[in-house]
């Protein structure tokens, strides 16, 4: 048996949000679920060193909102996703800047050391450098849903809650930026 002190993994969002009321140290549940990813993503759209700062200020915020967190959603990971994703928006000139060097160089930083061989950095230099101009000529709202669903894997309802907006908005907009980028591509890029 674990301590009382201790959430188990299998407590929803929520249940911790509300425990760590009374005890600060149960927000730190949070953190251990769903850090990664939202770095993940938040590398991906702005570099390592910014992405760190995104993820530390979207837990930071989230920790002083927290008496604020609607227990009936359960899950938080729109919520953090909507913080984050807002953090990133401020970040925009950084974003593209990062986008328009990538398109440059093609070497995309997150994922440069990763790459299993020579042929592969050049094939994927040569897309990669167009898929980052592609990104920045998209409008920010279509970015961010397009984004939200390749990097950060969300569904569309999860990404409607992130931006608040309708679900058909991001269908409109994910198919908009999906088409730029596919045109861009030269019109055989996979979804």
């Amino acid at each position: 048996m674990g301590s009382p002190d201790v959430i188990s993994d299998e407590r929803d969002d929520a249940s911790v949000i509300a425990q760590s009321l009374d005890d600060p140290r149960c927000f730190g549940e949070l953190f251990r679920r769903h850090a990664p990813p939202l770095h993940r993503y938040a590398a991906r759209r702005l570099g390592s060193d910014l992405a760190d700062d995104i993820v530390a200020e979207t837990f930071h915020l989230a920790f002083r909102k927290r008496d604020g967190y609607d227990p009936a959603r359960g899950d938080a990971l729109p919520w953090l996703w909507r913080i984050a994703t807002n953090l990133i928006r401020r970040h925009y000139r950084s974003e593209v800047r990062l986008y328009r060097a990538l398109a440059r160089t093609g070497v995309d930083p997150v994922l440069e050391n990763h790459a299993d061989s020579v042929a592969e950095r050049v094939t994927a230099a040569a897309v990669t450098s167009h898929l980052a101009a592609a990104l920045a000529g998209l409008r920010k709202g279509d970015r961010d849903v397009l984004l939200l669903t390749a990097w950060g894997e969300l569904s569309y309802r999860q990404i409607a809650d992130v931006l608040e907006i309708p679900v058909g908005t991001v269908r409109s907009r994910l198919n908009r930026a999906r088409t730029k980028v596919r045109n861009a591509l030269g019109g055989t890029a996979d979804e």
